[in-house]
C-alpha cells in the first residue's frame, strides 16, 4: 500500500513510541508482584511515549498544533492542522499486564480528521487510514462487517468505572442492547475498539464520556472502511458530545435507536 509523506511520519512516530511501550510493558508485568505496584511506572511510560510521538511529529511538521492526553494543548502557527494523540490508550489494561493497548495518532485539517494511525505493539497490529485512501491493517485492506441485523452482531462498548460516568444510564443502555444482540464485548481501549469495527471484528460500538484523543484516529478508520458513526444523538460532532456510535450503515442506525430507548417504567 502507498502511504503519503504525512502518514509515514505518523506511522514512524507510532512505531517508535510502541517500541518504548513494549519495553515498559515487560517491566509492568514484573512489577505486578511488587509491594509498591506498577502505577507510578505506568504514568512515566505514558509520558515518555507522548514525548516520543510529539517530538517525531513536530520535528516533521513544526507549525502544526498538538493535542495530547498527557500535556497542555499547543496551538500551531499553521492554524489549519492539529495532531491529536493518545500515547497509551488502554492504560488500565497496560497497568494490569493485559496486551490490549495502543498508540493512537490522528491528523485534523480544518476541523476534519483526515488521517489516523492506531498501533498495538503487543500484537504488532498497525491500523492506518487516510481520507480517500482506504483503511488498512498492516497491508490488508479493511471493510466493516456486513451483517444486517443486530441479532447476528457482536457489539463493543465502554463501561464507566469508579468515579466516572453515569452508571445508571449505562446500565439502561446495556439492558436494551443485551436484549437485541448476539454478544457484547468490553476490551478496555476505545481506539482499538473503533479499529476493530473498521476491521469487521466487532459489528458496532458505543461509548460516552470519551475525549478527542480516544476517538480521532478511529473515526477516519471506520469511515474509510465503509462504516458510519455519529454521537449518541445521531449528530456529527462527536468531540463536543464526547460520545460515539459506530457500525455499518444498517447496524449504526439500529444500534443508535436501541441505546436511545427511554428508561423502562417497570
Amino acid at each position: 500500500m502507498a502511504r503519503s509523506a504525512l502518514l509515514n511520519v505518523m506511522v514512524q512516530a507510532a512505531l517508535k513510541a510502541g517500541k518504548s511501550l513494549s519495553r515498559d510493558f515487560g517491566e509492568v508485568q514484573n512489577l505486578q508482584v511488587s509491594v509498591k505496584g506498577p502505577s507510578d511506572f505506568v504514568s512515566q511510560a505514558d509520558l515518555k511515549a507522548e514525548k516520543i510521538v510529539r517530538d517525531e511529529l513536530l520535528k516533521a511538521r513544526p507549525t502544526y498544533g498538538f493535542l495530547g492526553e498527557e500535556s497542555e494543548e499547543e496551538k500551531g502557527t499553521d492554524g489549519a492542522h492539529r495532531w491529536i494523540v493518545d500515547p497509551l490508550d488502554g492504560t488500565t489494561n497496560f497497568l494490569h499486564g493485559i496486551p490490549q493497548f495502543a498508540v493512537s495518532i490522528a491528523l485534523e485539517r480544518n476541523g476534519e480528521i483526515v488521517a489516523g494511525v492506531i498501533f498495538n505493539p503487543a500484537t504488532d497490529e498497525l491500523f492506518t487510514a487516510e481520507k480517500g485512501g482506504g483503511a488498512f491493517l498492516n497491508d490488508r485492506r479493511l471493510r466493516v462487517a456486513s451483517r444486517r441485523v443486530l441479532s447476528d452482531c457482536v457489539i463493543g462498548c465502554g463501561v464507566p468505572h469508579l468515579g466516572r460516568g453515569n452508571h445508571g444510564k449505562f446500565l439502561v443502555e446495556l439492558r436494551h442492547v443485551m436484549g437485541e444482540v448476539a454478544g457484547i464485548r468490553r476490551f478496555g481501549a476505545a481506539a482499538l475498539d473503533l479499529a476493530y469495527v473498521a476491521a469487521g471484528r466487532i459489528d458496532g460500538f458505543w461509548e460516552v464520556d470519551l475525549s478527542p484523543w480516544d476517538m480521532a484516529a478511529g473515526l477516519v478508520l471506520i469511515r474509510e472502511a465503509g462504516g458510519f458513526l455519529s454521537d449518541m444523538k445521531g449528530g456529527t460532532d462527536v468531540f463536543s458530545h464526547r460520545s460515539v456510535v459506530a457500525g455499518n450503515e444498517l447496524i449504526h442506525k439500529q444500534l443508535l435507536e436501541v441505546v436511545n430507548r427511554p428508561i423502562p417504567s417497570n
